[in-house]
């Protein structure tokens, strides 16, 4: 089924963006897991709409409403069934797309798969509304992997052509990523806030978008998870990152840049700490050799493409006339995604990383 996805931990995502509500079903979870609800409710607070100006106006409060497989404060180890509403949805700014195809969205293609009887409101079922239910998955994921001492975090490292601090290869604190888990706008450097924002309310006042890089780590993490080839860590991760819509690439460790390396410039050196750890002294790789972790922290980045739905004229077909036609796109949308979809990246990496190590 192209809506589940998982191994340990399979996760069936269902909904659309103006339906009666979206969601999902996980199974695999173990039994008796308390749930930390005020920790994921600030996660799904992270990802909801409406709350500033650099996101759609539409406001959607994102409560969660546990169906099953929770009982007496404890998962029951059956699957668990998490339903989201929607409330705040205006279908009928989204009428003129039953016909017109908006440039690089999902409607074209979607049409023709789905004969004509898909969903076009707001995106239907290829809407990033569908992350909510993954911010869901992968904060019961955090809460679980707290307990083998792995945590994850993530910051904007650009919007457009501004760019952030990028990481500490070798690892940050907990502290580090705690802090940056508190900020509404998560970058390393701060003085980088304000002009990354008014490139955003820029895109938004010329009714156009922009995107960006979104830069993760995970912490902490056994030597030897994941398997060679097929199910590699970077084939597992980068699966679930590109289910997540308008992302575009993912490089891991330093990527398309290591290209440009001489070969003892890009190996990373093993050493013994003062502890007898292995460790590296660099980490080009990024945390994975031959498809295993090694040890170091996992890094990799992802190019999050500028929000599709713009108000500017395009250029587009008419798919019942035939017709070329000049499309303006109303109604609310993002000029830029990118610190919405930041907590969707972190949830869906926390979801691999869990169901590789029950699975490993």
């Amino acid at each position: 089924m192209s809506n589940t996805f998982g191994e340990k931990i399979k996760v069936t995502i269902y909904g659309e963006s103006h339906g009666k509500s979206i969601g999902c079903i996980i199974e695999g979870l173990p039994a008796g897991i308390s749930l930390d609800f005020d920790f994921i409710k600030k996660e799904m607070d992270r990802r909801a709409p409406g709350k500033n100006q650099f996101s759609t106006q539409r406001k959607e409060k994102d409560s969660f409403i546990i169906e099953s497989g929770y009982f007496n404060h404890r998962t029951t180890g059956t699957p668990l069934c998490v339903r989201i509403e929607n409330n705040d949805t205006k279908s009928k700014d989204y009428e003129i797309l039953k016909n017109l195809m908006r440039p690089s969205h999902g409607d074209y293609p979607g049409n023709i798969k789905y004969r004509g009887f898909n969903d076009y409101r707001g995106g239907g079922s290829f809407s990033g509304r569908i992350t909510a239910p993954l911010v869901f998955v992968g904060a019961v994921s955090k809460l679980i992997l707290k307990n083998y001492g792995i945590y994850i975090g993530a910051h904007i490292l650009s919007i457009k052509d501004i760019e952030d601090k990028k990481f500490n290869p070798l690892g940050e604190s907990e502290v580090f990523l705690e802090n940056l888990l508190k900020k509404d706008f998560p970058v390393i450097d701060d003085s980088k806030i304000s002009s990354m924002q008014d490139e955003i309310l820029k895109a938004r006042e010329e009714k156009n978008s922009v995107g960006g890089v979104v830069e993760c780590i995970v912490n902490n993490l056994p030597v030897g998870l994941g398997l060679p080839f097929f199910d590699s860590v970077e084939s597992r991760i980068s699966h679930g990152i590109f289910s997540i819509p308008s992302i575009k690439a993912i490089e891991f460790g330093e990527g398309f840049n290591i290209s440009k390396l001489y070969g003892n410039c890009a190996n990373d050196e093993f050493y013994y700490d003062e502890n007898k750890k292995v460790k590296t002294k660099t980490n080009n790789n990024g945390g994975i050799l031959g498809g295993l972790t090694n040890g170091m922290p996992i890094i990799f980045r992802v190019a999050v493409k500028p929000t599709p739905s713009i108000s500017l004229p395009q250029n587009t077909i008419d798919i019942l006339t035939k017709e070329n036609e000049v499309l303006e796109i109303h109604g609310r949308h993002d000029p830029c995604i990118v610190p919405r979809v930041l907590p969707v990246i972190e949830g869906v990496t926390a979801w691999i990383i869990l169901d590789m190590i029950l699975s490993n």
